[in-house]
């Protein structure tokens, strides 16, 4: 499972480092939520996640989008900053 770590204002991604899988969604001035990050495949091969814009429409839309890519990739946290 997931964790989902809420960012305080202006609080920023904590380092990973290169070599951690990382995902993130930020909200937007427009009320949107953009989720962006970074893995590898089983195969050792880099893959990043960039949101679609139809799940950018909400945080619940972000959310599931994204957890869905994490559990995929392994990615052990999702960073979430709901302030623009």
């Amino acid at each position: 499972m997931t964790e989902i770590i809420y960012l305080a204002p202006d609080e920023q991604l904590p380092d990973v480092g290169d070599g951690q899988p990382w995902l993130i969604i930020e909200a937007s001035q427009d009320g949107q939520f953009f989720g962006t990050g970074a893995s590898w495949k089983a195969d050792g091969d880099w893959i990043g996640y960039g949101s679609l814009s139809e799940n950018d429409i909400s945080l619940e839309t972000a959310l599931a989008a994204a957890q869905d890519w994490a559990t995929k990739y392994g990615v052990p946290t999702i960073w979430v900053q709901v302030t623009p």
